[in-house]
């Protein structure tokens, strides 16, 4: 069963944090997609993956660039896997018919949105009593992730 992770962004935002969980995922051999609202996010975070640090780039692609297959992160506002990835990122408050096609699901919301927390916490309650395998993260002071609440597990 896919496990999903949710990631409270309350340090960082999202442009500061889902590079570090991207290279993360690329360092463990993972293929992911990052699925946004729009093509205007699209195009910002296809922008900010090769320029986030001096010292190195997440290679990634999108529709524009096409190549899907080939890319080892896939930027999307689609509910769609064209590069067989085993993680799927959620981003501002997208949600996905596909879960199942995962290993592991990391939503990411903003804790300063009110709405975004609400919609959280009934995605939460929704795949609890679904029985999903969930995890719940929350940033410390120092912007590392600590796991505060696990749901299902084994």
């Amino acid at each position: 069963m896919t496990e999903t992770r949710y990631y409270h962004l309350t340090m960082k935002s999202l442009e500061q944090a889902l590079p570090q969980l991207l290279s993360k995922t690329l360092g463990r051999g993972w293929r992911a997609v990052v699925m946004v609202s729009d093509e205007a996010r699209v195009e910002a975070l296809n922008t900010l993956l090769w320029t986030y640090n001096d010292a190195a780039f997440l290679p990634h692609g999108s529709a524009k660039d096409g190549e899907g297959p080939h890319q080892p992160v896939w930027l999307t506002m689609e509910d769609e896997n064209p590069n067989g990835a085993s993680v799927l990122f959620l981003c501002d408050g997208r949600n996905s018919d596909k879960l199942e096609d995962y290993d592991l699901v990391c939503r990411l919301f903003d804790g300063n949105d009110e709405e975004a927390l609400k919609a959280a916490r009934s995605s939460w309650k929704t795949q609890k009593d679904a029985g999903h395998k969930l995890t719940y993260w929350q940033q410390s002071d120092s912007g590392a992730w600590q796991m505060k609440a696990e749901a299902n597990q084994e």
